[in-house]
Order: structure tokens, then sequence, then C-alpha cells
């Protein structure tokens, strides 16, 4: 099983991918209100507390239980060059044994998408999946609609799979979801499925 050493952080062109902490709280209830209207349709039914401090201080205190205990790695997306938030990418539900595996979510504020900003932390973090965490497999699904979603996920390598009914609740209703995967050393080639 993965457990870190040291602290996880990871680099990347423009950003810096890094475990929530609490001075975090301000920036990422901003980013998250600014782009409500944004990112309400593709997540799961927002609680009536969901932009309030003690939930963000659950938030962080559940990652570094995950990081520590290795069953998830959530990371917050920062640009460098101006120390704002953008977003945020995890790796959870990892599973070891014959699986090897786990599935990615990601969200980004409104107006930083579209900029590569969540390319950028998709192919690192698979990068950093496939060679720091020896998983083997990574999954990640999205609604048939998210046209911007399904796009991203095939420009990072990730192949289509299938489609899972029911798959989570969205915005306070069952979806049905298309499945994506991403194989160290995938040999499946282009499915043309999709």
């Amino acid at each position: 099983m993965f457990l870190p050493r040291r602290k996880v952080r990871i680099e990347t062109e423009r950003l810096t991918l890094r475990p929530p902490v609490l001075t975090d709280y301000r920036a990422w209830s901003s980013l998250r209100q600014s782009s409500a209207e944004f990112l309400v349709p593709w997540e799961p039914l927002w609680s009536d507390d969901h932009l309030a401090r003690k939930g963000f201080t659950n938030r962080v205190y559940w990652a570094q239980r995950a990081i520590r205990d290795g069953a998830a790695l959530p990371l917050f997306l920062y640009r460098r060059e101006t120390e704002t938030l953008v977003g945020a990418i995890t790796v959870d539900n990892i599973r070891r044994g014959p699986a090897q595996a786990g599935t990615v979510g990601y969200w980004i504020g409104e107006h930083h998408a579209r900029q590569g900003y969540m390319r950028e932390a998709i192919e690192a973090v698979t990068h950093y999946a496939f060679e720091r965490l020896d998983i083997s497999r990574l999954e990640a699904a999205c609604l048939p609609e998210n046209a911007a979603s399904r796009g991203l996920l095939e420009k990072c390598g990730f192949k289509y799979e299938g489609v899972a009914q029911s798959y989570l609740q969205i915005n306070g209703r069952w979806r049905t979801h298309v499945l994506y995967a991403a194989i160290r050393a995938d040999r499946r080639g282009r499915t043309g499925a999709g």
C-alpha cells in the first residue's frame, strides 16, 4: 500500500497540485460560490452548508486521512504565476490487491475553464498514479451530454468503455454516466466508440 513519506506536491508547467489545507477555505468557498451555476448541473447535490467553513474543515481532515491511509489523493490546483485556486482533482476509491485501480474526479472554476488547466492536471495525476502510486487502471465517469468532460478525458488518453445506468446522483437525480479508463501500458489503441 502507498503511504507517502512526505507531502504530496505535483508541479506542471503552470500549476502546483497539492492537498487542501485549512487556509484554502476563503479561496475555495469564493471559487465554488462564483462558479455555482457552472458546476451544479454536473455534481452531486450541494448540501445547505456546502460552502460553510465547518464543512471545508471536515474536507481537509478527510483529505489528510485519505492520503495517509492510501485511500485517495485529493489535490487542489493552484496556478503558480498568480497563486490562484483554479479547481481540484481527486483519485478516489483506490483499490489495492488484484485491482490496483482508482477513480478520477475533478472540477474547475468557471473563469478557468477551457484554458488547458484541467488537461495539465489530469495528465500529471495520471502519470503520478501510474508511476508513484503503482495504480494500473484509472477510471472516470461523466454525464453523456457533458461534451467538454468527454473530450477532455479522450485528449488525456482515457478511452470510452461503456455506459453505467443510474451510476451517480447528480444534482439530486440518479443519472446514467459514460465510463472511461486509462490503463498503464495501454495496448488497446483507439476504440472508435463514443
